[in-house]
């Protein structure tokens, strides 16, 4: 009998593991740290397989055109993204004997390029964005229909789809469907997250700090991804960092299913609790337009940049591709000290979170005016960290403003509103790898770099119109009303409206704001 007790204690032991288990996951608090993780990961494999693709795309891309030679399987750690497609003819140089004469350069990329081959890696590099761009208005409208659960799960299931498409890819067709099929995922996958995000944590000054941490992981993820894709494409094999990331989002995907449970029976009532604003009228709220202007303005520099800045170091400084490649990495500190001082300012000053943006546009613009002068690697390096900690500064500012947008003046559902927000990065991120290239060889690229910073300082001042966003009353939710209990994400915030002002008729109202004139009109809009 007594080897028989160990045998009868391990279910008993499964079972009360089991109940702890379920325990945990039910607390609200920690399953929304769970739900954070989820995104955040999602968010960083999202961004990793965006850029995992920088040091081996060409490389693809010039063995589909031809036999690879010798000097074109030489791979590198780390790779600048494509160099657009202005690159002189007169450089290429296909002949066995220039290459064995020439000293071997560690690229994954070939040589030299073709302009036919510059032209594919950025459209390839575009046909992402492109596609994302297209799907976000259907996406958003879903996600405020099906709640925020199952389209990250599909979302996942999406990339997983594509990063094994891009493991076993051989030439170009399979690498663009791949990459649109990244745009698919994309378009559902970060959409629902950073909704899940903001429905989850209602309340500033955690909204903020919540955002901060998942910009934070989607820089990492975009910092990182060339030097890890480089590293196991050349000392473990080309399928390697795509499985990696392919086994990424499968844990994370079956994490989800564990502690979301999307397939539940409280799932689905969650699919029919109130049905978000249409994303059209969401799109004629001047305050959400004032917004995604913003992100767009201030990701078009950080966009155009990335295809161009490669051939210009290399010929005005002699910058070698590793010189590229490092220049961006430093960037990632003064990001994560950006998302930081906003984080932490939003919670002592809230009501200046259009300050934080505004300055970020100031320093971004700013900073691309002054890369164009550098004529050395470590000016250029101070630069690019300018940039990367503006676009901090409006990013970690702007997210949250868009969800208290919502709150205060529509229905508390935001998968359509961040959906105009990844629309905004979208119509960036599709225009850089294209047009960018033109443009500097039509206008050069210090005309590009004043042209982007000008702009960013022209359009600081117009998120002055934001000021009085801050002076709106957020609404409590009913179960803030009647239990005294602090909402808990998942549709549970059905706002009621509590103005400070009232209009002749005794109806509640917001107080005075820059867009009154135009209310009348949107007003009419939103009700037809």
């Amino acid at each position: 009998m007594e080897p028989e007790a160990p045998a009868g204690q391990a279910p008993a032991a499964a079972s009360k593991l089991s109940e702890a288990v379920g325990a945990a996951l039910q607390d609200p608090r920690r399953q929304r740290r769970l739900v954070l993780v989820i995104v955040c990961v999602a968010l960083l494999l999202d961004n990793m397989l965006y850029m995992v693709i920088v040091p081996i795309v060409p490389y693809y891309v010039h063995s589909a055109s031809e036999k690879p030679t010798l000097a074109s399987k030489v791979c590198v750690t780390t790779l600048p993204p494509p160099t657009p497609a202005n690159a002189s003819a007169d450089t290429v140089n296909t002949s066995e004997s220039s290459t064995a004469a020439m000293p071997a350069r560690s690229t994954a990329q070939p040589q030299n390029p073709t302009d036919n081959e510059d032209v594919k890696i950025g459209v390839l590099f575009a046909s992402k964005a492109i596609l994302q761009l297209l799907v976000n208005p259907l996406s958003g409208t879903f996600i405020d229909r099906m709640s925020y659960d199952l389209p990250l799960l599909m979302g996942l299931g999406v990339l997983f789809a594509s990063t094994v498409m891009f493991a076993f890819a051989e030439d170009y067709a399979t690498l663009f469907a791949a990459r649109s099929l990244q745009g698919l995922g994309s378009a559902f996958a970060d959409t629902s997250g950073i909704a899940m995000i903001a429905d989850k944590y209602p309340e500033e000054p955690e909204r903020s700090r919540a955002l901060g941490l998942a910009l934070a992981f989607i820089s990492f993820g975009s910092l990182v991804a060339p030097p890890f894709g480089g590293f196991l494409h050349k000392f473990v094999g080309k399928t390697a960092p795509f499985l990696v990331l392919a086994m990424v989002s499968l844990l994370d995907a079956l994490l989800l299913l564990v502690v979301a449970k999307p397939f539940s029976a409280a799932a689905r009532a969650r699919a029919n609790l109130p049905v978000g604003t249409p994303i059209h009228r969401l799109m004629l709220d001047p305050y959400i337009a004032v917004v995604a202007g913003a992100l767009t303005t201030c990701n078009i520099p950080l966009a155009f940049l990335e295809p161009t800045i490669a051939t210009w170091m290399e010929h005005t400084m002699a910058a070698s591709e590793w010189d590229a490649g490092i220049a961006w990495l430093p960037a990632f500190v003064p990001h994560v000290l950006g998302v930081y001082l906003t984080v932490r300012l939003a919670a002592r000053y809230p009501h200046l979170q259009w300050l934080y943006g505004a300055f970020g546009l100031a320093v971004i613009g700013a900073s691309s005016c002054l890369v164009p002068a550098c004529r050395s690697f470590a000016p250029l390096v101070v630069s690019l960290c300018g940039l990367c900690f503006g676009i901090a500064l409006v990013d970690t500012a702007l997210l949250p403003t868009l969800a208290f947008l919502v709150d205060v003046r529509h229905v508390s559902v935001y998968g359509s509103v961040y959906a105009i927000a990844d629309i905004s990065y979208c119509v960036a991120y599709a225009l850089g790898p294209i047009v960018a290239g033109h443009i500097v060889h039509s206008l050069g690229f210090e005309q590009l770099s004043l042209v982007m910073g000008l702009a960013n300082l022209l359009y600081a001042p117009v998120l002055l119109l934001l000021r009085n966003v801050g002076r709106l009353k957020r609404s409590r939710s009913e179960r803030d009303v009647l239990l005294d209990e602090p909402p808990q994400g998942l549709y549970d915030a059905v706002r009621l409206r509590e103005r400070p002002l009232s209009d002749r008729e005794g109806a509640p109202r917001s107080p005075p704001g820059p867009f009154d004139a135009c209310e009348d009109d949107y007003d009419y809009y939103t009700r037809s």
